[in-house]
């Protein structure tokens, strides 16, 4: 496979580059791309590092050598999160970059699948299945808000506050990904009973555990290793579909039926083709749906955000 990360030299394309040098299938080709100079540099030190996959490294303003033909392109590149910021503050700066981004991408690589890790998912994603419609390229089947993090922030802390193994947890996180847009099933974790201030506790933490990350580097960066692994993890799922492996689920935040809104975070089905089917997220307790109400307008908000844009 030929996967690019764009945004590799900051704090999440490094940690994410660093794990997909060790674990993508042996053979793949891992492209690395970012506007800093150092880039190239990351690339040559992730080199000697003993795996089947080979790697390259890119500076400057063209992304174009990293993406050519690429299969699948993992997006982090734009400004960070920092205290006192939430992720719609990210906007102004960041929604320039992506449109950016995936308009070189549809010039090389116009079927690859494309992973949008940066802030603000619900707003981005939007702008670039706006950008690759007018090229004519758009295929809603293979752009994806990565949303990988608030799932295993759901299972950490669902394990601690149970006092359990992490092993076999997998909480379906759905809606968004920012603030009440945020909503874990709790309910529908096979075995875990939950009081409902547990529930709404927990539910409030997963929702504010970026700010929790931001407060605690005290001004020096936002959740980049735990997002390089949920970004690992959704990037070598897409890679295990692509190459026809069966019953691959994850959940992402994908142009879906629009019965909750245009673009919406719930269990897809990875395939050959990108996310094959959008999967029900099954029935939701009284709480569940009262906070699924109660975040559509943020939601539609934000996406309406990304295509004023």
């Amino acid at each position: 496979m030929k996967v690019a990360v764009l945004g590799a030299a900051g704090g999440i394309g490094q940690a994410l580059s660093l794990l997909l040098k060790n674990q993508l299938p042996a053979g793949s080709e891992l492209r690395l791309y970012d506007i800093a100079p150092v880039t190239p540099g990351v690339a040559v030190d992730l080199s000697h590092i003993p795996t089947d996959v080979a790697i390259c490294g890119f500076g400057g303003e063209d992304p174009t050598p990293a993406l050519q033909d690429a299969d699948l392109v993992m997006i982090s590149a734009g400004l960070a999160r920092k205290p006192g910021m939430d992720r719609s503050d990210l906007f102004k700066f960041n929604a320039g970059i992506i449109q950016n981004l995936i308009e070189k991408c549809v010039q090389a690589c116009p079927k690859a699948c494309i992973g949008i890790i940066t802030n603000p998912v619900n707003t981005l994603v939007p702008i670039a299945a706006q950008v690759l419609k007018k090229a004519g390229v758009y295929d809603k089947r293979k752009l994806f808000g990565v949303t990988t993090l608030d799932v295993i922030r759901s299972n950490t802390f669902v394990a601690q506050a149970k006092n359990r193994s992490v092993s076999g947890l997998d909480v379906t996180v759905i809606g968004g990904h920012s603030g009440v847009t945020i909503l874990p099933l709790l309910s529908q974790i096979p075995g875990v009973e939950f009081s409902p201030q547990e529930i709404d506790s927990l539910t409030k933490r997963i929702q504010n555990a970026g700010t929790e990350v931001v407060e605690a580097k005290a001004g020096g960066g936002s959740a980049t290793l735990s997002m390089g692994q949920a970004a690992c993890r959704f990037a070598l799922s897409v890679v295990r579909g692509l190459q026809g492996e069966s019953d691959v689920i994850e959940c992402a935040y994908v142009e879906g039926d629009g019965q909750h809104a245009p673009f919406f975070a719930q269990p897809v089905k990875l395939g050959k083709e990108g996310a094959e089917a959008v999967l029900d997220f099954g029935s939701l307790s009284q709480y569940e749906q009262q906070a699924l109400q109660g975040m559509l307008d943020t939601l539609q908000a934000d996406i309406q955000k990304g295509l004023d844009f």
